[in-house]
């Protein structure tokens, strides 16, 4: 694909998985067009060769397939379309109801022993309405399926319940000694849009954690512009405006507090519950609650630049994308309806051959066309992960596709980078150990003058220590990835590295002196010039307070957990001990991160990654499934499959657990939609399912699929 480009289409007349099935199918033959259609979100994630096609053609491929589509509005304006088209459903439900039930009466009645038929002539008045003008989209419906060279929902309900009227039509005017089944097409066509109709309001809640972020966002900013103070809307905002944020009010946009200290209900963004300190200097994000306190602060994002709408993105992306447990349904989805009328031919000209007479042989084929769901099929598995990864975004949790949740599901081993992960992160200067040719504010005076360039932790924990010192002049300053750094300094040699790096520029060094540093948890440095020893700085990274209770909980998950760390021996092993973790690599470079995760893999195993920092960027890449902290690099948060907005380590085992759940529900979903038609298809081929009561079954199938994949709802956070 030379010109590659992504859109999302809002796709309408969709009406189960074939229709679905066979949309992607026609969209994924145009030349450098690869396409994903999701039945629960009724959308079409599409990349294309700009070079080639263009989406006013892709819309028109999707118009020639027998459905419509239009670019993706935005969520409010895409709600009032589904609420309008929802409206015109239950108008003509209650209009189809009304004239059905009529019919339905009477052989209610008949069922009590009471005997009182409506004339035919009144039942074709009232059954005519309901097939041809109410049940007109089912054969519009049939007939672009057709066209298309495809077969869905609307080609079994309009064969079913054209078959029950028209051979009640015949009955009436031919004066044949056989019931009729006016009564049967009307209800079932009432059932089909009763269960439709439930199908959509419960779709509509799939999303309703995606409508919960978006109406976080507020409409309104006070900003100041040429000196004053002034109420405009969201969308004027703009990089760099001075804003206040009063007490009680939303963030407008993702800005850096100038002036003022307050709380901040940060719960959409993080799922933390506390709200955090923000005081001058601090970030706060769009959406988010002021809790007391007027704030000054300056727009660093707004609009769709801001987190809270990259969350919103990514959670439209990956309830867009499809498992891969999906495609097991979507094979069968393509063939059901074949099969399906293959099956009630049979049926029918089985129980014809067998002498039932032409009435019951028809009625029982009806049966089996009107009880057969794809719908149910097809919506088992997005609809369960639109639920999950809604319900993921509310706990800090963004998972980037369908496949990354999947895949955790599966994960049997965890490596985990010690700092910033299993660690708070923030080095801090525990001891200065001079030598006798130094002091300690010599020792801390030439370390931070050696750092300042570098961005490492350890680098930075230097600086802060000494930020109101004045730094000597570097020269030729190099960074060796993993060991540490050497410059000169009025012309001399000075090192600030591992002891191990020492060692190799002929640094003496007391070792043992060293090693009980070491057990303590704590990193050592030694600061050298020339070869003569200056003196040692011991620096500690607090573990996290939810660190060894998070491994824990993993061990109970059955993940065995690795820690990796470019520590020493002894340092990572006291982490490691701390942390509850028994297996640890020490002394791992940035570079070789990677390679040692492939290690892991062996088998069916999977395995997993968890970091923050730019060098783990390539091991997340690596791994079955990694999970990044939003404390750590872009680069890293990019190339991870699962982003944690909550810097802690539970947020991986909340992962995990949310994962575990999803797949559970589209387990049962299969099962429970191959098993309907699996028992309900030879039952009503049989003789045993009015098709009235096919109807209802086929009906409430679909509904049942989706309202126990808003069971996930309940799932809680594992803290």
């Amino acid at each position: 694909m030379k010109n590659p480009v992504h859109t999302d289409l809002q796709v309408t007349g969709m009406h189960c998985a074939a229709c679905s099935a066979r949309l992607e199918k026609a969209l994924n033959l145009l030349p450098g067009v690869d396409a994903s259609v999701s039945i629960a979100t009724e959308k079409a994630s599409i990349t294309y060769d700009a070079g080639h096609i263009s989406v006013d053609e892709l819309i028109k491929v999707i118009q020639d397939t027998g459905f419509n589509a239009h670019p993706v509005r935005d969520f409010a304006a895409e709600k009032q379309a589904r609420t309008i088209i929802l409206q015109a459903q239950q108008q003509q439900f209650i209009f189809s109801l009304l004239l059905t039930m009529p019919l339905v009466a009477q052989m209610l009645l008949m069922f009590a022993g009471r005997h009182a038929m409506l004339p035919y002539w009144l039942q074709f008045v009232l059954a005519t309405p309901v097939q041809l003008w109410i049940g007109a989209h089912f054969y519009s419906g049939a007939w672009r399926a057709l066209k298309g060279g495809g077969a869905n929902m609307d080609v079994l309900v309009a064969l079913g319940t054209s078959a029950a009227y028209l051979l009640s039509c015949a009955v009436w005017q031919l004066n044949l000694e056989q019931p009729v089944y006016f009564e049967a097409s009307a209800t079932l066509i009432t059932l089909v849009l009763l269960g439709k109709l439930l199908e959509a309001r419960a779709k509509g809640k799939t999303s309703s954690a995606l409508e919960a972020l978006l109406k976080l966002q507020p409409k309104t900013a006070l900003v100041e512009r040429d000196g004053l103070m002034q109420e405009i809307t969201i969308e004027q905002m703009r990089v760099e405006d001075i804003f206040l944020v009063r007490a009680g009010e939303a963030v407008p946009a993702d800005g850096l507090v100038l002036e003022g200290s307050s709380s901040i209900d940060e719960a959409m963004l993080t799922g933390e519950s506390l709200p955090q300190s923000k005081q001058t200097g601090d970030t706060i994000y769009a959406a988010t609650l002021n809790g007391q306190g007027l704030l000054k602060c300056r727009a660093q994002a707004t609009g769709s630049h801001t987190q809270l709408a990259a969350i919103i993105r990514l959670v439209e992306q990956a309830q867009s994308s499809k498992a891969a447990i999906q495609k097991l349904a979507d094979k069968i989805s393509a063939i059901f309806v074949p099969a399906v009328v293959l099956i009630a031919l049979t049926t029918f000209a089985a129980w014809w051959l067998a002498g039932a007479g032409f009435s019951t042989a028809l009625i029982n084929a009806v049966a089996v066309l009107v009880i057969s769901c794809p719908c149910a099929l097809g919506l088992a598995t997005p609809t369960a992960l639109v639920v999950a990864t809604g319900r993921a975004a509310q706990n800090g949790i963004l998972v980037k596709d369908a496949q990354a949740l999947e895949r955790a599901y599966q994960l049997n081993v965890l490596l985990v980078d010690k700092t910033g992960t299993l660690t708070e992160g923030k080095p801090q200067v525990t001891d200065l150990l001079p030598a006798a040719a130094s002091t300690e504010a010599d020792l801390l005076h030439i370390a931070a003058s050696l750092a300042q360039g570098s961005t490492h932790p350890l680098s930075r924990a230097l600086t802060e220590q000494a930020k109101n010192q004045p730094r000597l002049q570097t020269e030729s300053i190099s960074e060796l990835s993993g060991l540490g750094l050497h410059a000169r300094i009025d012309g001399q040699f000075y090192l600030l590295g591992s002891p191990a790096y020492a060692k190799q520029q002929a640094v003496a060094i007391d070792e043992a002196a060293i090693l009980a540093l070491q057990q303590e948890g704590k990193t050592v440095l030694v600061i050298a010039r020339d070869t003569t020893l200056l003196g040692y700085i011991a620096i500690a990274d607090q573990l996290r307070a939810s660190s060894r209770a998070a491994v824990a909980k993993l061990h109970e998950l059955g993940i065995r957990v690795v820690m990796l760390s470019g520590d020493n021996q002894a340092t990572a092993q006291a982490i490691a001990k701390q942390a509850g973790i028994s297996e640890f690599r020490a002394e791992v470079l940035p570079q070789d991160k990677a390679a040692l995760l492939e290690s892991f893999k062996f088998g069916e195993q999977l395995v997993g990654m968890a970091g923050d920092g730019l060098n783990d960027a390539p091991a997340l890449a690596a791994a079955d499934v990694s999970f990044a902290m939003k404390s750590g690099s872009d680069i890293a948060i990019e190339a991870a499959d699962i982003t944690l907005m909550r810097n802690d380590l539970m947020s991986v085992v909340d992962a995990i657990s949310l994962s575990r759940a999803t797949i559970s529900k589209i387990r049962q979903n299969l099962f429970f939609a191959f098993g309907y038609n699996a028992l309900g298809i030879p039952l009503a081929a049989s003789g045993m399912l009015n098709p009235v009561i096919a109807g209802l079954l086929m009906s409430l199938s679909s509904v049942s699929v989706v309202s126990n994949a808003l069971l996930l709802k309940r799932w809680r956070s594992q803290r």
